[in-house]
């Protein structure tokens, strides 16, 4: 059975870090893209970071500099460490598993995890 299972959302304040994981079943992370989606109150889900299984990335612009992906590929995780935070980076964060790099993402998803940032 697929699965993938976030942690590490909280509240933060403006200019602080966390530090997001995925844990993801063996049989869709080896070979597949990984990525971090975000979709906050009344705004469509968006992109946020994407990472490929010999550790190419894409980020939203939006992201850039503030935000890294990487991946265990021994520990089957997907990690987002994303620092000097903003107020505007309030959204529920999910993992994403499959689709391309530069592409649409894959069909499995993570139930999710809150990330509020207070001014």
């Amino acid at each position: 059975q697929v699965q993938l299972v976030e942690s590490g959302g909280g509240l933060v304040q403006a200019g602080g870090s966390l530090r997001l994981s995925c844990a993801a079943s063996g049989s869709i992370f080896s070979r597949n893209v990984m990525g971090w989606y975000r979709q906050a109150p009344g705004k469509e889900r968006e992109l946020v970071a994407r990472i490929s299984s010999g550790g190419l990335t894409n980020y939203a612009d939006s992201v850039k500099g503030r935000f890294t992906i990487s991946r265990d590929n021994v520990k089957n995780t997907v990690y987002l460490q994303m620092n000097r935070l903003k107020p505007e980076d309030t959204a529920v964060y999910s993992c994403n598993a499959g689709g391309l790099l530069f592409g649409t993402g894959g069909v499995y998803w993570g139930q999710g995890t809150q990330v509020t940032v207070s001014p």
